[in-house]
């Protein structure tokens, strides 16, 4: 409580984690904390939001019925603000929308890239949080602001590890 208006001041981030058509990955909960970490560095607090993790045919059809796309995809963000920036640093609570993450087509991209599944996993949940904040691209050229921006948390997110 503060002590001059009474008011209870919320620092706290909450995410719920989910899945949908898959079984629960065995790392789940760590998810929470690799976003905790993510959320600090940002300097976001009192936000809720959530990510759900799963299959091809529920981002696929969550893609065709809300971006007119017919096919599965990486990662979908559902931002509930169009300006979400000026919820960052307030003491009031935000809700902040939904991240979806399918996994077969996350698996898929790391054998594209090359890189371990941990590594693109962190990588989307970073794409996504970053559009939740409203940033934005037009395409997935690496001089987009929002991926510069994105692959410099990378860098800074090496050695965390969700599974």
């Amino acid at each position: 409580m503060s002590r001059r208006t009474g008011k209870r001041i919320l620092t706290v981030n909450n995410v719920d984690v989910l899945t949908e058509n898959i079984p629960e990955p065995s790392w789940l909960t760590s998810v929470q904390s690799f976003l905790k970490i993510l959320l600090d560095k940002l300097e976001i607090r009192n936000w809720e939001f959530s990510v759900t993790f799963c299959d091809d045919a529920f981002i696929h059809k969550l893609n065709l019925d809300y971006r007119g796309k017919d096919s599965a995809t990486d990662v979908l963000t559902f931002a509930q603000d169009d300006n979400p920036l000026p919820f960052i640093h307030k003491e009031e609570r935000h809700n902040a929308g939904d991240i979806i993450i399918s996994l077969e087509t996350l698996g898929e991209n790391a054998e594209y890239f090359g890189v371990g599944e941990n590594e693109e996993l962190k990588r989307l949940l970073i794409h996504g949080m970053l559009h939740l904040t409203g940033l934005d691209h037009s395409d997935n050229s690496p001089e987009q602001k929002m991926l510069i921006l994105q692959e410099k948390l990378m860098d800074e997110l090496t050695e965390v590890k969700i599974f």
